[in-house]
């Protein structure tokens, strides 16, 4: 019993060691309305985004992500808002979130079951179901407050 106790908290601290990142964008349209995504894989609205893969800068994974997710391509220089903690997913998680005001879009991909749907939303009209995490990034941006340091 002990072994297994053992091996298993052996696992434990080195996957806690582990740090990842993801990349995350506050697309905002001319009229100051914002892009969200609600996924086939956990509940709620958020921002479109994802992780960075081995190789790959933060901004190529910010790139990649808005296109897979919704079509929207970067123009210039997305501008980096803040890093965040996001421990209460998986202890070494980091997000970096972006916001891109500037962009285009060809084609708006289909629904599929990673993206069920992705939509632009007014901030005083935001969907039900906008995670938390969400609405406190929106009112850090939006309203000029300081950011946090967890997600």
């Amino acid at each position: 019993m002990w072994s297994v106790i053992s091996h298993a908290y052996g696992r434990f601290k080195r996957r806690s060691r582990i740090v990842t990142l993801g990349a995350q964008a506050l697309v905002r349209d001319e009229g100051g309305q914002v892009l969200l995504v609600r996924h086939g894989y956990r509940p709620g609205w958020h921002f479109p985004g994802g992780g960075v893969q081995p190789g790959e800068t933060v901004r190529q994974a910010l790139e990649r992500e808005l296109v897979e997710e919704t079509g929207v391509t970067v123009v210039g220089e997305p501008k980096l808002f803040s890093l965040y903690a996001h421990f209460d997913e998986f202890p070494g998680d980091h997000i970096a979130l972006f916001i891109v005001d500037r962009w285009t879009r060809s084609q708006t991909p289909r629904p599929n079951l990673e993206i069920r749907e992705h939509r632009f939303f007014r901030l005083d009209d935001l969907p039900p179901g906008t995670t938390a995490g969400t609405r406190r990034r929106l009112q850090e941006v939006a309203g000029g407050l300081a950011p946090q340091s967890a997600w």
